[in-house]
């Protein structure tokens, strides 16, 4: 946290922060376009955070983007805030941005976390059902994990595993792995207490994707998970980042993923 913080000190960097809040993945360009600062100063400030794990980047083709990486503020978060304050301030949060007039944009959201595994293991861990159940709330994944392949969803033993559209859109054994998502489903109304009404505005949303890129890292590996695609405004942006009540979302997920694979344990049942 450290780390963190002191990135956190240099007004620059927070306004490099802001700027990726604002319109997540820029490019170097991009960020210095909007910004009083030469290329070079903005590359140092970019690597601070970076060395911080507030930014983290993804290659798309001959582009480097730059994401805010939720990792850390969501430790500090967790350190200061209970759950039941958290839940009040995302409250004020939200007023705040209704009353604002917050443009609506299509959200993204990016997570890079190191975990104390192989590559080999960790693909296990995502793409076997023994595996997945473990931190996935019971859910079981399964799938030949292939191109264009179902990828089915099982939600206890015993029961027949179901097919909510998603599709394998990316399989690179060790490195990459990319599928569709499921949309909403009519038992996540009573879930979070949504009407009709509601629920049908929710089903209205486009399917997105999640994509984990796995990385060497020393005797460690970085993985960096990259769920986008969303409509503008989405809900389902909310609970894939934790933001809804009763959701835990992508870092609760993913703690849960690298607690299992560092100690052999799942995360304890809230």
């Amino acid at each position: 946290m450290d780390a963190v913080f002191r990135a956190l000190a240099d007004p620059s960097r927070r306004r490099l922060l802001d700027s990726l809040n604002a319109r997540n993945g820029q490019t170097l360009r991009e960020l210095c376009a909007g910004l009083d600062m030469t290329r070079q100063a903005v590359s140092k400030h970019l690597a601070v955070l970076e060395a911080a794990d507030l930014v983290t980047t993804v290659r798309r083709g001959r582009e480097k983007l730059h994401h805010l990486n939720a990792a850390p503020v969501n430790a500090i978060a967790d350190r200061w805030i209970s759950r039941y304050d958290r839940q009040r301030a995302e409250v004020l949060a939200d007023l705040r941005a209704a009353l604002e007039g917050a443009p609506v944009d299509a959200p993204t959201f990016v997570y890079t976390t190191y975990i104390d595994t192989s590559p080999e293991r960790l693909w296990a861990a995502l793409t076997e059902p023994a595996f997945t159940r473990r931190y996935w709330g019971g859910l079981a994944l399964e799938s030949d994990w292939r191109v264009g392949s179902p990828v089915l969803v099982q939600d206890a033993p015993g029961e027949e595993f179901r097919d909510l559209g998603q599709r394998v859109l990316v399989a690179e054994p060790y490195r990459r792995l990319s599928y569709s998502w499921h949309g909403f489903q009519p038992e996540h109304a009573a879930h979070f207490g949504w009407s009709e009404e509601e629920l049908a505005a929710r089903l209205g949303e486009r399917r997105s994707k999640v994509t984990f890129e796995i990385e060497p890292h020393g005797v460690a590996v970085r993985l960096t998970v990259i769920h986008d695609g969303f409509s503008p405004g989405s809900e389902m942006h909310r609970a894939i980042s934790g933001q809804l009540d009763g959701s835990g979302g992508w870092p609760e997920l993913l703690a849960g993923l690298k607690t299992l694979l560092e100690t052999g344990r799942p995360l304890p049942e809230p």
